[in-house]
């Protein structure tokens, strides 16, 4: 939970891209990427700019029939002309309009399916990153940047490329049709567009600059709702008496995001505004223009050719301000383009090797040679010179003192990290040559923190096992003791779990992970102190169910309560990082030293309510 009681608090954000820092203005190679995202869709991009341009062709023909109804059909009386003329304009607008209509469909199309890839890029590059990374990144702040970021992008990429060269197409059709018709109309309309394009770039860094500074406010308040509004944080709020702080800090984050979508919206309101007004006065100009010509003797203008000329001047209108809209859209959506870029380009410190070995068969062997870690690598070794071996179907425990790097141990093993020195094997193989799909179905991991879905009993465990029969779930749910409880509930096994696993026990959720790790049935086990957080009786039930799992297993303990150890094969004290001791758990006793020291402390808050009773 944040420190909610200092108002100037800020969520720590990731580290600025280095590259990003040294190159601030990268905006050509992020419009090159971004480019790219359009290229698996460039034939039905390829269409759209066909009908475009139809449709921007078409539409430049109305003005040139409007001049010849006006000076050739109505005062001559050709009422046949007049009828045809007149039905072209009705053709012309009825083509543009299906043209309008196919165009946005197919543009709107290739945006979701960009915005699609966009969203599964983003999530499958995160499911690969190291644990690391989501112990110092805040889960809203992921989530925003999957559902704020890429959500804030979708009028960009379902509408401006469309946009874009629909506007282009038509202004350059407009202009030359008006240069057709009258050259000094034409420079007339266009002297201040230079002006309009400089004020256009102004506004769209300044709401670029505005657009960062929101994101990273609702990522802000995704976080705190995550947080806060999670079962855990309502539990913790509540208790601590917090609820009222807690609405006064999050009404104060949206009074910041309030007064940043203010900023946003009116970000060169006035010099856009100013562009409109000028554009829409465009007409009295070109018809004060018209008149001043003819009053100094220079060629005189026709009727019909200056009502045509005002009607492309007001076709104009239209794609000349959107095209400058786009313009500064485009730069507003760098914004968000950047952080989504910045997710795509987290580097995978994990990954598979280009030929990852796949065994038939796993048998379990563990080994441990000369081990090295460390989670910075300018600070202290965690772990260092280690040096095991589980034969297969064997058991370890390893004890030692908090923060001795226990933990950090097993997670080597399912490589939730990789090692920095030595190598961890699997019969032999490194770790780090093997298969994910192949180490994710060898090694079983039962943690302390049970996770459970907001789904039913029956789809948590067929987390484990897609395809499990409902026969094979209840034999894993018997063999974890929890069959029968969940057998009792009204629903049976599609009784929803509720968020987090709220509705069972703690004792109840740990079983049904037991559950879902015996259906997966891995030959190796790591029991990361599976049993610490649970009372003396909840303790047995659920050891039962891991003695259960473990049998023929190849299995590591992470043990807090040494009474659950005493029977494993062998026995490592971690202290520091290193192997203190290791024994079984007789001579480790016999020897009188740091294990046996943990024992006498382990057993003497029993001692003491044993008396008090």
């Amino acid at each position: 939970m944040r420190p909610h009681s200092d108002p100037t608090w800020t969520p720590p954000d990731r580290p600025i891209d280095p590259s990003r820092a040294a190159f601030p203005d990268r905006r050509p190679a992020e419009l090159r990427r971004i480019v790219r995202l359009f290229k698996p869709y460039r034939g039905r991009l390829a269409i759209v700019g066909l009908l475009v341009g139809a449709s921007s062709l078409v539409s430049v023909a109305s003005p040139f029939l409007l001049r010849e109804i006006l000076d050739t059909a109505i005062p001559q009386g050709r009422t046949g002309l007049l009828s045809l003329l007149a039905l072209g304009m009705i053709l012309t607008a009825v083509t543009t309009s299906v043209f309008g209509v196919l165009q946005t469909l197919i543009s709107t199309t290739v945006g979701q399916r960009v915005m699609h890839d966009l969203r599964t890029g983003v999530y499958a590059r995160l499911q690969r990153m190291p644990l690391a990374f989501f112990t110092r990144t805040r889960t809203g702040e992921v989530q925003s940047r999957i559902a704020n970021d890429i959500g804030g992008m979708q009028a960009t990429v379902t509408s401006t490329a469309t946009s874009l060269v629909s506007n282009l197409t038509a202004v350059v059709a407009t202009v030359v049709a008006m240069l057709a018709l009258d050259w000094r109309l034409t420079v007339v309309s266009l002297v201040l567009l230079p002006v309009f394009v400089a004020i256009s770039r102004r506004v769209g860094r300044e709401r670029k600059a505005i657009t960062a500074q929101r994101q990273k406010q609702m990522a802000t308040m995704a976080a705190t709702v995550t947080e806060s509004l999670s079962v855990s944080g309502i539990l913790l709020g509540r208790t601590m008496g917090r609820a009222d702080s807690l609405t006064r800090s999050f009404a104060d984050e949206s009074e910041r995001l309030v007064d940043l979508e203010v900023r946003s919206s009116m970000a060169g309101r006035w010099r856009m505004s100013t562009i409109g007004i000028v554009m829409a006065a465009m007409p009295a100009l070109l018809y004060w223009a018209a008149g001043l010509t003819l009053q100094s003797g220079g060629a005189a203008i026709s009727l019909g050719t200056l009502v045509a000329f005002v009607s492309l001047q007001q076709g104009l209108f239209r794609p000349a301000v959107s095209l400058l809209s786009t313009g500064v859209q485009i730069q507003t959506s760098l914004a968000l383009f950047q952080r989504i870029f910045e997710y795509l380009d987290l580097p995978v410190d994990i990954t598979e090797p280009a030929q990852p070995v796949r065994p038939d068969k796993v048998r379990g062997e563990v080994r441990f040679e000369g081990v090295e870690f460390g989670y910075d690598a300018r600070g202290e070794p965690t772990l260092s010179g280690i040096e095991l071996t589980v034969p297969a179907g064997s058991s370890l425990a390893v004890v030692g003192p908090t923060g001795s790097g226990k933990s950090t141990l097993s997670y080597l093993v399912p490589r939730l990290y990789d090692v920095t020195g030595g190598r961890v094997t699997l019969d032999g193989v490194d770790v780090r040559e093997l298969a994910f799909d192949t180490l994710a179905q060898a090694v079983g991991v039962v943690s302390q923190e049970t996770y459970l879905f907001h789904a039913s009993v029956a789809e948590n465990l067929r987390f484990a096992k897609p395809g499990a029969t409902d026969e094979e779930i209840e034999s894993a749910a018997r063999a974890a003791q929890i069959h029968d409880h969940i057998a009792s509930l009204p629903d049976g096994y599609d009784t929803l779990v509720g968020e987090r696993g709220y509705r069972f026990s703690g004792g109840e959720k740990q079983r049904l992970a037991i559950a879902r790790t015996i259906l997966r049935d891995p030959p190796v086990l790591i029991l990361d102190e599976a049993t610490s957080a649970l009372d003396t009786r909840t303790e047995h039930a659920v050891q039962q169910a891991i003695d259960a799992l473990s049998a023929g297993r190849t299995t590591i303990t992470i043990a807090h309560r040494l009474s659950t150890v005493r029977d494993a094969d062998e026995i490592v004290v971690l202290d520091g990082g290193r192997i203190a001791e290791r024994g079984s758990h007789t001579a480790l006793m016999e020897r009188g030293g740091r294990y046996a020291a943990l024992v006498r402390r382990d057993a003497a808050p029993a001692t003491v309510a044993a008396a008090a009773s």
